[in-house]
């Protein structure tokens, strides 16, 4: 697989480093270090789709397909499947570079649905805050 690998339709939103310190008892990395991950990846593009804050409120389907090792890089892979009045739903790929090759494989996937919310924290609308555009 290429160095330059995207899943079709996604775009690369976080890339982070498995560590040590992520790890159970066998030494695979906690699968809810890996969905904290996609929570913060769910949340840079929804927020930057709404040009604001959104909040998560449901994380459906998830399947971890292979363990993450220490030393790989987790690569999480976003798409905006639906956006509705104050709600998207957001496609997440996780895909592990593993440590010290270039060998890529797809570790876990789901979809995030995220809320766009004002300063209160009550659900707005996604596009209720996009910037104006002077000609």
């Amino acid at each position: 697989m290429s160095e330059s690998y995207t899943p079709e339709g996604m775009e690369l939103t976080l890339r982070t480093l498995a560590m040590p310190g992520d790890t159970n008892a066998s030494g695979d990395i906690f699968g809810g270090w890996v969905m904290s991950q996609m929570d913060l990846a769910a949340a840079i593009r929804a927020d930057e789709r709404c040009n604001g804050r959104t909040v998560t409120i449901a994380a459906n389907e998830i399947i971890f397909r292979k363990p993450v090792q220490v030393g790989d890089t987790l690569c999480v892979y976003t798409a905006i499947d639906h956006v509705g009045r104050s709600s998207m739903t957001i496609r997440l790929e996780v895909w592990a570079r593993r440590a010290y090759t270039s060998t890529r494989e797809k570790v876990t996937e789901a979809k995030f649905t995220m809320v766009a919310v004002d300063s209160e924290g009550r659900p707005r609308p996604v596009d209720g805050n996009l910037p104006v555009v002077e000609s």
